[in-house]
């Protein structure tokens, strides 16, 4: 383990740090973590801790959340570095309405004839929109699928679709914070206190959850609502009910029953999109997993933009200037996204985030799960896509677990976890995400793991 740098803040740079945290809007409902970032190179932080006996001193942090999910290719890389500045230097600004260079580019990259994308999203079936963050691009999904089945000509519902009234979605599914989604998410204590859809509405709508992965589940649900179903949407690894994986065909029997009865299938990649071994998680052994839409983000903006992709069956449509965005797909977002997905081809970045994956799941069983038992109870995930679950004891001291990590200088995020399920399904408690950067190293990997133990050790003193 790498010693930590061993230099110090004066007072009066701690006391502006800690003056920030009380005027940054708190969205934890808790004390704000004693721990303030100084710079950062790669996967390592420099980090100082603002309280306790080290107050002061500076340390190196590693990132094993990879920034929510988002920076893919660490901090400071200098495929970013040269893509900004040629953006802003080179390419222009232009709103949607005109083409532009760099959009006519990434697209014929992505969705052309040898396009990268083509086998999942055939460039004449599929177009696409921009959007600020993951949240935005699931709205517009929802309002594309609420749109198909009305006719904005005769404002009024298309007779075939009058009925279609239900969306499903999952227990333990999280698709945003945004209104539009909060009934996409059943937790009572994210919804209760703001108003929902309103089903009995000549355009209501009904949003209902099963269990993710159950297939019997599955099937019964399909059996007794197909004629008012709408729309499904699902993660393909449900990230913050705890990194859930379904079982093997389970995506495919989905997206062969949504064909089968007429409904909308929406993919939320955000958070998967190329952190599972290949850029999409809806993939199995045959190939890629059909859907209608599929929003992706975080990792696509390569740590430096907040951005999202909606690509959508073309017959899928919004009444004119409904859905305009100011950022969609502009010059400047186009440039990043193209040279950060080609250097992600170029370096073979997804091989070796299936690889690592391969590595992190086999030490974070032996380092912490067999070593801890009190503490993490299960491990899962791919790619660089990985949950470690708590018990109950340690969930409840949950916050005091993290700050002896990150002060062992592993900076880790905690998912809510599917709590309580229906269909006889166990609880899933709390859940430690592990999703570093692609460009982690198997030494880095390794030394994040080592550091985990070291901060669960020294949590485990304290019980």
């Amino acid at each position: 383990m790498s010693a930590p740098v061993s230099t110090r803040l004066t007072e009066s740079e701690l006391d502006q740090l800690q003056r920030s945290q009380s005027m940054h809007y708190n969205h934890y409902g808790r004390p704000p973590l004693p721990f303030a970032c100084l710079g950062a190179r790669g996967v390592e932080l420099e980090a100082v801790e603002l309280a306790g006996p080290r107050r002061g001193e500076t340390f190196t942090l590693f990132d094993a959340s990879g920034g929510y999910g988002s920076a893919c290719l660490g901090a400071g890389h200098d495929t970013v570095r040269r893509s900004l500045q040629r953006a802003v230097t080179d390419t222009g600004y232009v709103t949607d309405e005109i083409a532009s260079r760099e959009r006519a580019v990434l697209l014929d990259r992505l969705f052309g004839a040898e396009g990268l994308w083509t086998d999942h999203f055939p460039g004449d079936a599929y177009h696409v929109a921009g959007r600020n963050s993951g949240s935005e691009g699931v709205e517009l999904a929802l309002r594309l699928v609420l749109e198909s089945r009305f006719d904005p000509r005769r404002l009024r519902h298309r007779p075939e679709r009058a009925k279609r009234d239900t969306i499903l979605a999952f227990e333990g599914a999280w698709h945003g914070w945004t209104h539009g989604l909060l009934p996409f998410l059943n937790r009572r204590h994210y919804r209760v206190g703001l108003p929902g859809p309103v089903a009995d509405h000549d355009y209501g709508l009904r949003v209902e959850h099963i269990p993710f992965g159950d297939e019997g589940a599955l099937e019964e649900y399909f059996a007794a609502n197909s004629e008012r179903l709408l729309a499904v949407f699902v993660e393909p690894v449900q990230g913050d009910a705890g990194i859930l994986l379904p079982p093997p065909g389970y995506l495919r029997r989905l997206s062969g029953m949504c064909g089968d009865n007429d409904t909308w299938l929406v993919a939320d990649e955000v958070l998967t999109f190329a952190k599972t071994g290949r850029w999409f998680g809806m993939h199995d052994a045959q190939g890629p997993v059909p859907t209608d839409i599929t929003v992706i983000g975080k990792s696509l903006g390569m740590g430096a933009l907040s951005t999202s992709l909606v690509i959508a069956r073309r017959e899928l449509r919004a009444r004119a200037t409904g859905t305009i965005s100011t950022s969609d797909l502009r010059p400047l977002t186009c440039a990043v996204l193209l040279d950060g997905i080609d250097h992600l081809v170029s370096e073979g970045l997804l091989k070796h985030s299936a690889e690592l994956g391969t590595r992190l799941a086999d030490r974070l069983q032996s380092g912490l799960v067999e070593r801890f038992p009190g503490i993490f109870t299960h491990t899962r995930g791919l790619g660089v896509m990985h949950g470690v679950e708590l018990s109950e004891a340690a969930s409840a001291q949950l916050d005091v677990l993290r700050t002896h990590l990150i002060s062992a200088g592993v900076y880790v995020e905690f998912m809510a976890g599917a709590g309580k399920r229906s269909h006889g399904l166990r609880y899933v408690y709390p859940t430690m995400r592990i999703a570093p950067p692609l460009i982690t190293s198997q030494a880095q990997a390794d030394e994040i793991v080592d550091r985990l133990g070291e901060g669960t050790r020294r949590f485990q003193e304290t019980l």
